[in-house]
């Protein structure tokens, strides 16, 4: 009799089941690897939020950005008087868009407008404060923790998976459970 070629129905259920058992042991690792990663990019969105804030500050009189949007395309009168055309802006337009990124839904909020406001150095929509808040799209798949930033340069996290709770005067709430303060 012809011996024949190939493989058992007994070896495909092994090899069937070792593929399983490799998948369940590699997608979780893999779920939170992109959960990190997403938190990992906010963080450092937020960081370039603050620092591009800072940088504008400094060339518009010492008062911040009333709108994300003046970090990107520079405005005059609203954002800077006599802001040079080709000059560089603070911030590309993933950051000013406000759109969900990395799996994070992102929000600005402006503070008060300080009075008076010497509109020969200062653009008409500035602020004397700000804040920057991401909170997760799909809690626990995009990301876990909420993040926010504000004028004074901090940045804190809530473990609730909501933005960090602001003041009255658009600042982080420092001092309640839902904002840890990061290095």
């Amino acid at each position: 009799m012809k011996k024949q070629k190939g493989f058992t129905l007994i070896e495909l259920l092994i090899v069937v089941a070792i593929i399983g058992i490799i998948a369940a042991i590699a997608i979780p690792s893999l779920l939170r690897a992109r959960v990190s990663a997403n938190e990992s990019a906010t963080i450092g969105d937020i960081r370039t939020v603050i620092s591009a804030q800072a940088a504008f500050q400094s060339a518009n009189g010492g008062w911040y950005a009333g709108t994300i949007t003046c970090l990107n395309v520079v405005q005059s009168p609203l954002c800077i008087p006599n802001y040079p055309a080709g000059a560089p802006t603070f911030v590309d337009s993933s950051i000013a868009g406000l759109a969900a990124k990395s799996g994070y839904a992102r929000s600005f909020g402006p503070g008060s407008v300080p009075a008076p406001l010497n509109t020969n150095v200062s653009g008409t929509g500035s602020v004397s404060s700000y804040v920057y808040l991401a909170s997760p799209v799909s809690q626990g798949q995009t990301g876990v923790r909420g993040f926010g930033g504000d004028s004074s340069g901090v940045l804190c996290f809530s473990p609730a998976g909501v933005a960090p709770g602001t003041t009255g005067t658009i600042s982080l709430d420092i001092g309640s459970a839902n904002c840890f303060v990061l290095s």
